[in-house]
């Protein structure tokens, strides 16, 4: 007696590629994240029309977009996959487009300056070490937003809990501070 035999619905040949074309894009994409000018198209320092994001964008949403609609009209003809890559294409131009300017839009994003120990200058705070006449304490103060705890030195003693003003910055990790 035969039982039920489960089918298996097999790719079509077609599809098959076009995962492959998505599946490289993703690598292409990858690839770009992990190791940002291992593949430059140009020169280096001209940011040309085709960029290693849009490339990858064009392929994934090419190939992912022309094996869905291989997919949905069971290509298995010449003429279905045409029509496939068609719609692969009409997937990946604005999806190429989307991610060049996404990537230029990042890449020229303006940020802060960093922080110098001239910034440290002017800067008020709390003594969190006492600070002997002789020798270093330690103080706490924002510099850009940030708190940041500093060596300080003092013409004078200054117990723990004071509010100082740094006058001078002695280096990137040390200052010279007076009471506020």
């Amino acid at each position: 007696m035969l039982r039920d035999v489960d089918t298996v619905q097999v790719v079509a040949t077609g599809t098959f590629i076009f995962l492959i074309i998505g599946g490289a894009g993703v690598a292409v994409l990858a690839l770009s994240l992990f190791g940002t000018e291992l593949f430059h198209f140009g020169h280096a320092d001209v940011d040309g029309p085709v960029s290693v994001e849009a490339v990858a964008g064009f392929l994934g949403a090419f190939g992912f977009g022309a094996a869905i609609v291989n997919e949905l009209l069971g290509g298995r003809t010449a003429g279905a996959v045409a029509v496939a890559a068609a719609g692969g294409a009409l997937a990946a131009v604005p999806t190429a487009w989307l991610a060049a300017r996404l990537s230029r839009a990042a890449r020229n994003m303006r940020t802060d300056p960093t922080p110098t120990r001239n910034d440290l200058v002017g800067a008020v705070g709390l003594v969190v070490t006492p600070v002997p006449a002789a020798g270093y304490g330690e103080v706490r103060v924002r510099v850009a937003g940030q708190p940041v705890k500093l060596n300080a030195r003092a013409d004078h003693p200054i117990p723990v809990g004071a509010q100082i003003f740094v006058v001078q910055a002695l280096s990137e990790t040390s200052v010279h501070v007076e009471t506020y």
